[in-house]
């Protein structure tokens, strides 16, 4: 064996009191994985501790940057970067935004006013999440839309995400209905998540 190559789930991102199910393989010269008992071992046991070194399961404990390391007898990996968040507790409309816009198309390109979403992680704002934007159209059927800057957007260092919808081209809707889903890092939606616009056009 050469090398040990590790892989982690949701890119080794997490949240506190999250668990991670690392996996790694041993390599032969040939780049050909091999049968191996791998063993688990953390750099950093203020933000991350393997509870099992056979299996890797591995609590976070603390927010930062943690580091895990797997070995095969004397051979090691290089040290893999595990990603600990503050837990989300909530979703929420940011202050100030109203849940209804009236866009006039009396131009080529028409934008929604500011879609706003804040993330709260306790009593803060949480930075660095992501907020995904999809729209419903009414009647189906338009297709000239789009988000800007884009429909994935991170939350700011004030844990609060903006986007808006922008149309196109005709057929003009009635009416959008724009979810913004805000994720943990395991893809699910956290309390109060998705929260909802409606954006309204008229001639």
């Amino acid at each position: 064996m050469v090398a040990v190559e590790v892989f982690f789930p949701d890119s080794g991102r997490l949240e506190i009191g999250d668990t991670l199910y690392p996996s790694a393989r041993a390599l032969n010269g040939h780049g050909d994985s091999v049968a191996a008992q791998i063993f688990w071992t953390s750099l950093d046991t203020g933000i991350v501790a393997v509870d099992d070194s056979a299996t890797g399961m591995t609590i976070s404990k603390g927010v930062g940057t943690g580091r895990l390391q797997a070995r095969f007898g004397g051979l090691r990996s290089n040290p893999e970067n595990v990603f600990v968040f503050a837990r989300l507790d909530s979703a929420s409309v940011f202050t100030g935004v109203d849940l209804r816009d009236t866009v006039t198309v009396s131009a080529p390109d028409s934008l929604s006013d500011s879609l706003s979403v804040k993330a709260w992680a306790g009593t803060s704002g949480a930075p660095g999440r992501p907020v995904v934007y999809t729209a419903a159209i009414y009647p189906a059927g338009a297709t000239g839309f789009t988000f800007v800057p884009k429909a994935t957007v991170l939350t700011d260092a004030n844990g609060i995400a903006v986007a808006r919808f922008k149309f196109k081209a005709a057929p003009v809707p009635d009416s959008v209905v724009v979810s913004a889903a805000v994720k943990r890092p395991n893809g699910s939606d956290v309390p109060g998540s998705p929260v909802t616009f409606v954006v309204e056009f008229r001639p």
